[in-house]
């Protein structure tokens, strides 16, 4: 893995962690701690069910700037500095999206997204957008495989970040009941559950992430028809901004693992060489 800290940790000794830095004016009269914060104490007045974020990250003056950055644009912000402090914030605060460095003090921020999607119950589906270096597929290829619902390399526009994290949210949301359509989807034993947001086979529930969640829905809705990478990433609301095609394959492959018998000879999600995937209509 990488080691990006001489860019990312020390932005006073090196290049700012972002390409529009100026857009960050950190207040130096709050407090750096390894827990700074609450779910409640930036919650904008205006608002009384603001959606949470947890920022896991060493470098306090990056997290101070994301952290007024993202106050002002209508949500809710904790910041942990180490792993540790980040899973015990995201058990205290209940954030609805973790942003994570993949670079920390006390234990790599894989193993923190492995810790999370180990959790249960609804810790476990808490959308995780990674931070990673610059040029480093392979950070972006692990984290995914384990549950990671996006990634964002380092240095990183603010607007590119919020945009990431709003789409994110979105996917999360609501987004798989459509107008018109069964509430519950069944292919043999496969048994989606649109509402419930939840999957199961055979009677035992499937461990998807969000993301996976709503690209399954997607190429359920569609069985039978072949779908391209592109027309799946674009059937999934608020990807626009995805440029990392290998991404789709991480995710089917990881959603294979949790609906399929046999992964590695699948029967309800079958690739088609050179054109992308199709989900069965006839499953048993």
């Amino acid at each position: 893995m990488s080691d990006h800290r001489s860019n990312s940790k020390h932005p006073a000794d090196g290049p700012s962690p972002f390409t529009g830095a100026d857009v960050f004016a950190p207040d130096d009269s709050r407090p750096a701690s390894g827990y700074t914060g609450s779910a409640s104490s930036q919650r904008p007045a205006s608002q009384t069910m603001t959606q949470q974020l947890l920022m896991i990250e060493d470098d306090t003056r990056l997290a101070t700037m994301v952290g007024e950055y993202l106050s002002k644009s209508g949500y809710g912000f904790t910041h942990a500095t180490d792993g540790a402090r980040g899973l015990e914030a995201l058990e205290s605060s209940k954030p609805d999206l973790v942003i994570l460095d993949l670079m920390l003090p006390d234990m790599d921020g894989l193993e923190v997204c492995r810790r999370i999607k180990n959790l249960g119950g609804d810790s476990a589906r808490t959308a995780v957008l990674m931070l990673t270096a610059k040029g480093d597929p392979m950070d972006r290829i692990v984290g995914l495989e384990i549950g990671a619902d996006d990634y964002l390399p380092k240095p990183f526009e603010p607007r590119e970040l919020l945009a990431r994290i709003r789409a994110v949210l979105r996917r999360g949301g609501d987004s798989g009941a459509t107008a018109g359509t069964q509430k519950t989807m069944r292919f043999g034993s496969l048994e989606i559950d649109r509402d419930a947001r939840t999957v199961q086979v055979g009677g035992k529930t499937c461990d998807l992430t969000s993301y996976q969640f709503d690209l399954l829905v997607a190429l359920a809705e569609r069985a039978g028809r072949v779908l391209s990478r592109d027309q799946i990433m674009e059937a999934v609301r608020g990807r626009e901004l995805e440029a990392f095609d290998r991404s789709i394959d991480v995710h089917m492959g990881r959603i294979r693992s949790a609906i399929e018998l046999d992964a590695k000879d699948p029967k309800r999600i079958l690739t088609v060489r050179g054109v992308g995937y199709v989900f069965a209509k006839q499953q048993d």
